[in-house]
């Protein structure tokens, strides 16, 4: 009993220094079995609780599933064949392009592989004429011209990464290669600008009109307002077919990470010439293709014995030294380009289907033919003027022009002048170069000076790559 009083006593005290407490005290003391005696409150608040955890639960999975898949979208490579929403231009540093979806096939992208004094500026103009084909001329100038004297190897990587840039429509690239302080880069300070018939003609100008066959007249296509690169993007989202002309890609093989790229769906059509015609014409151009001949003659192998450029006796001029890297060139370009065939002969399956050689002189020497081939593997059509115009340009009645320059010429005399320009010394030596790649591509040598002016005996036979 005692004990009882003494304990009601501490209580009270207790209650007297914290109200709180002791109203909460007294409220179990009064009602001692209050949550005992009614279970179904503690279930409802079990209850609440899970209900809530649930959803808690529910709306964090929605949260991580939403975030999974943009993060799988962005990882995405885009295709340049999705449609760019309606925004501004802003800078590449933004969130520019919003690609959607696009139920459409793949853009069919092109790359014509090629060296200096091909014929590929002709050829390629096969491609700027079509009114379907959005069409670049030796982009990769822009890379040479800022990195020089860089060595022509080292800079295929650069040119590969261009390459990946404007197959996707984004010609910021150019940016990267602009003078520092200098003017951003417009439609016309691309090289090639005023010939191109999609920057001289409708919307950007009206110099040419895109759909009638004819050379652009670069005099008028030079008067034109120069405009951003953003509307040469959109211009170039416009076209199902993106082809672009380079000799600054040495080998087919540099290519390979954008042919195994599954959103670009890219071949290779690889023009290639006579070796000893190449460097006659080489030779006749010297003085405009100075500091490339410098960059390529930078990437030869200087443990490799090589055969006298000149006649044992013969004192060198200033003339000798110029064709010497005219000449010497070829020993890189023909190592690229026996590099490039042995892979077709052979083509691992990033290749197959992909590829298609043509020759020169089997261009020259049946345009029409040759044009549909062409055309047949890049998924295009020739119409009656582009067939016209192919056999017009390659059966004028001029021997030459200037280098550089696409005009109407007596193209099959052009092919074979060097037999009759060339010393036996420098045929020699190129033949020294080339000859593995010649022996595929159907080109015999000679063995002497006689042989070589001997136009009534063809040099030319089939060659081993497939159709």
């Amino acid at each position: 009993m005692r004990s009882n009083q003494f304990l009601q006593l501490q209580l009270h005290a207790l209650g007297e220094k914290n109200g709180v407490y002791g109203r909460n005290l007294k409220t179990y003391r009064n009602h001692p079995t209050k949550i005992i005696t009614q279970p179904g409150i503690v279930m409802k608040v079990l209850r609440r609780k899970r209900i809530v955890l649930f959803i808690a639960y529910f709306l964090l999975l929605i949260l991580t599933m939403l975030n999974l898949a943009n993060y799988r979208w962005t990882k995405e490579p885009q295709q340049c064949n999705l449609q760019m929403r309606s925004t501004p231009y802003q800078g590449r540093s933004d969130i520019r392009f919003l690609y959607r979806p696009s139920l459409d096939k793949k853009r069919q992208l092109v790359y014509v592989l090629t060296t200096w004094r091909s014929g590929s500026s002709f050829f390629g103009e096969l491609f700027n004429q079509h009114p379907e084909v959005f069409f670049l001329y030796e982009p990769m100038w822009h890379i040479w011209q800022k990195l020089y004297p860089g060595d022509a190897v080292s800079l295929q990587g650069a040119a590969r990464d261009m390459l990946s840039s404007l197959y996707r429509c984004d010609l910021s690239v150019f940016q990267l290669y602009n003078s520092p302080g200098g003017k951003n880069f417009t439609s016309l300070g691309l090289f090639g600008a005023t010939l191109n018939k999609v920057i001289c003609s409708s919307p950007l100008c009206s110099a040419s009109r895109k759909e009638v066959v004819g050379m652009v007249d670069d005099k008028v296509c030079k008067k034109c307002p120069p405009q951003s690169l953003g509307l040469l993007e959109e211009e170039c989202l416009k076209y199902n077919t993106i082809v672009i002309k380079g000799v600054r890609v040495l080998d087919v093989n540099v290519l390979a990470p954008l042919m195994e790229d599954p959103s670009l769906d890219l071949k290779v059509i690889h023009l290639v010439r006579d070796p000893r015609a190449v460097a006659n014409s080489r030779i006749k151009s010297r003085h405009g293709l100075i500091r490339e001949n410098l960059q390529v003659v930078r990437s030869r192998d200087p443990k490799l014995h090589r055969i006298p450029f000149v006649d044992p006796g013969h004192k060198i001029s200033k003339k000798d030294g110029a064709d010497y890297h005219s000449v010497g060139a070829m020993e890189v370009i023909c190592d690229r380009t026996y590099r490039s065939l042995r892979t077709a002969l052979n083509p691992p399956g990033w290749l197959k289907g992909k590829y298609l050689a043509v020759r020169y002189e089997d261009l020259v020497e049946n345009p029409v033919k040759t044009l549909r081939n062409v055309y047949q593997f890049a998924n295009l059509s020739a119409n009656l003027d582009i067939e016209s115009f192919a056999f017009n340009m390659t059966n004028g009645t001029s021997s030459s022009s200037k280098p550089f320059i696409v005009s109407a010429r007596n193209a099959t005399q052009a092919a074979s002048a060097w037999r009759t320009v060339l010393s036996i010394q420098q045929i020699k030596q190129v033949e020294d170069y080339c000859h593995h790649a010649m022996a595929i591509l159907g080109y015999e040598r000679v063995r002497t000076a006689g042989e070589a002016k001997d136009l009534s005996k063809s040099l030319l036979t089939a060659s081993k790559l497939p159709n």
